[in-house]
């Protein structure tokens, strides 16, 4: 029995590990054969772009997206590669033919490339005896060149059209599992490489070409059908940037950054070159500082090389790519136009290099580790913060080679607060140093540019500094970081009790704090969250309630001790509900909803004053603590019968599931009662 049931799991475990070695060609192949097998034997389906000839191999994701470049296809059904139908049967049950690559171009329709063949003698050594690879443009890839291009080779055909053709080769069978990604293979024409790319989307290009159909068998070869007729190409990037005219400030920039041995070294790169055009669209000022600047011209350019090739046709759908920078670029595709972080930009694509391939750009891609942090904040959700350090003057900060970061609130903030160019509190709001908020850490002081300390308190989800919880992304400039924050935020001044007495509102509080005797308490450098009942929450209670609180200091130290928690709980650090321990023992629920901060379900009034020993809620309510429990009152002395009662109570549903266990468990806890 145990045997029969493993040979199915073996089975299917061993078809996974087939499935996996496959190319990723051979696996969008495979998907295509499932998608067309309801149309009979050795039947693909293939998406088509609409009003186009062009097809696509699906694989899983796109086969339900339906979509090229945003662009819609339909689904079509064809014969897989190496099948032929017959009439009169379903599918394409018949192998095609085994000829010879001269007539192997005939039968797979490359008939242009066939005919060529013959007028430069190629047919002689394509039928006798050898074994080779033909990537063979299609029909309509050779009646789209240049019709110059075209007439120069078929007007010499002994030399230029043949020597064209025999780039076109390679001098051994070569099937689509061998067509590694990055590697290349020595032509037939003088062994000049031909780059070969094979991406996990399933797409193999040749020189940039995309591969149609592959693995078109015949007796001395196989033949690969590919989109487009392909150059020979002897330079580098180095060299193609070296001598083309639109890239003279590309050339002189790569230079200064110490970038030439990397553009002439062997490997597979993508350099995404900016035009003359590009630089001249870059403020003046701007460019100067980065082209006097080895660091951040050296990280401008390399946040325009990508680490692998990418030839356009590989992208037929939005993908994220790391640059030499480290950073990620968004590349994808509009049509026939190729995007970068979803701008059209890319002016003339696919110039094949012996190390990579390049797309000129017409604009500049600057990255953030070459802005300044003026740059960076007027880029962000925070320039309302930025226009307000301009109008103070403090502009200065953020344009020079100081290391600082800036807590600049977002827009949004300013809807419902009023904007103040206050320059002391602006440079409250400049640290020191360049941060990072991932090395953080509780506790952690910073030192401000007027002078002022500043807590960083980590959350489990959230990071604060103050009253103030980061609320995007750093953004790490040239020689700042910008930390986009939630508010302004405000430096503690004082102890708590020095807030509280310098507070009209919290009079009767201070009384009360002063007469339980915890004023010292509240004066101490520790860390405490306190909800102060204000003036208004005092009076609400009953005078006579209200008489015989303040008339007995220990019940009063009890019912503050309930108002103060043992650590800072800022409002950004609360989340749907957060238990806080208070100093007499019981715990205070603090939650939000609706934008607004509840204390025990009661709405505080104001949030976040700060202390140099806490923060402090204002709450227009004296908060109750939870009915009498001895035992959890952190002034009373522990009962050692009940504390065991109440971990008896605790337990009472598990144990009441055992019926052996329930009598006992019952005489258990009337013996506690009693």
């Amino acid at each position: 029995m145990r045997a029969g049931l493993l040979l199915p799991v073996t089975l299917a475990v061993w078809g996974s590990l087939a499935l996996a070695a496959r190319s990723p060609y051979e696996q969008i192949l495979h998907h295509s054969r499932i998608r067309g097998r309801h149309q009979g034997p050795n039947v693909c389906a293939v998406l088509k772009l609409i009003g186009t000839n062009r097809k696509y191999l699906p694989n899983c994701k796109l086969w339900y997206q339906r979509k090229i470049c945003g662009k819609s296809t339909v689904i079509a059904y064809e014969c897989c590669p190496g099948y032929e139908e017959v009439p009169g049967e379903k599918g394409c049950p018949a192998a095609l033919p085994l000829a010879n690559l001269y007539e192997t171009l005939g039968i797979v329709g490359a008939t242009t490339t066939q005919l060529y063949s013959a007028s430069s003698n190629l047919s002689a050594e394509i039928t006798g005896p050898g074994s080779y690879t033909i990537f063979a443009p299609t029909n309509e890839a050779w009646a789209s060149l240049p019709a110059e291009m075209l007439d120069s080779l078929v007007s010499n055909v002994n030399i230029e059209l043949l020597n064209a053709l025999r780039y076109h080769m390679v001098n051994r069978r070569v099937l689509t599992d061998d067509l590694k990604h990055g590697t290349s293979l020595p032509s037939m024409y003088q062994n000049i490489d031909i780059q070969i790319h094979h991406y996990p989307n399933g797409i193999v290009t040749v020189n940039c070409a995309r591969l149609l159909k592959a693995d078109h068998h015949a007796t001395n070869g196989v033949v690969h059908l590919i989109d487009k007729v392909i150059s020979t190409t002897t330079n580098s990037i180095l060299q193609i940037i070296e001598i083309e005219e639109s890239l003279e400030t590309l050339r002189a920039a790569v230079a200064a950054a110490g970038l030439n041995n990397l553009l002439e070294s062997e490997g597979q790169f993508t350099l995404l070159a900016p035009t003359n055009e590009a630089f001249e669209k870059i403020p003046q000022e701007t460019l100067n500082r980065i082209l006097g600047d080895p660091e951040a011209l050296k990280d401008l350019l390399s946040h325009h090389i990508l680490k692998s090739a990418m030839c356009a046709e590989a992208i037929i759908a939005g993908l994220s790519v790391e640059t030499l920078e480290g950073k990620m670029l968004e590349v994808g595709c509009s049509g026939d136009e190729l995007t970068l972080n979803g701008r059209p930009i890319i002016a003339n694509k696919d110039v094949i290099a012996t190390n990579g391939v390049i797309h000129f750009v017409n604009e500049l891609l600057i990255p953030d580790s070459a802005k300044t942090l003026l740059e960076l904040g007027e880029e962000s959700d925070v320039s309302t913060s930025i226009d307000l350090i301009r109008q103070a003057g403090l502009s200065s900060y953020l344009t020079g080679n100081e290391r600082l970061t800036l807590l600049a609130p977002t827009n949004s903030f300013y809807k419902d607060h009023t904007a103040s160019a206050d320059r002391n509190l602006l440079l409250d709001h400049i640290v020191k140093e360049q941060l990072s908020s991932k090395y953080l850490y509780h506790g952690q002081k910073l030192e401000t540019l007027s002078g002022k300390k500043l807590r960083v308190f980590v959350y489990r989800n959230n990071l604060c500094i103050e009253n103030a919880c980061i609320a995007a992304h750093d953004k790490r400039g040239r020689f700042g970081t910008l930390f986009t924050v939630d508010k302004i935020l405000t430096p503690p001044v004082g102890t708590v009790m020095d807030v509280l007495k310098a507070d009209d509102r919290f009079s009767t509080l201070v009384a009360a704090i002063q007469s339980a005797g915890l004023t010292e308490t509240l004066n101490r450098p520790r860390s405490f969250t306190v909800f102060a009942p204000t003036n208004e929450a005092f009076q609400a209670m009953p005078q006579g309630e209200l008489n015989k609180l303040m008339g007995n200091a220990k019940e009063l130290a009890n019912i503050l001790k309930y108002h103060i928690g043992d650590e800072i709980l800022v409002s950004g650090a609360v989340g749907a509900v957060v238990r806080l321990k208070s100093l007499q023992g019981d715990k205070l629920e603090v939650s939000t909803k609706n934008n607004v901060i509840n204390v025990n379900k009661a709405p505080v009034a104001e949030a976040d004053i700060m202390a140099t020993n806490g923060v402090i809620y204002a709450v227009n309510t004296v908060l109750q603590p939870p009915a009498f429990r001895p035992n959890e009152r952190g002034d009373e002395p522990v009962d050692p019968a009940m504390e065991i009662f109440r971990h008896a109570s605790a337990t009472s549903q598990i144990s009441q599931r055992s019926a052996r266990l329930a009598p006992v468990y019952s005489r258990l806890l009337a013996r506690m009662k009693h």
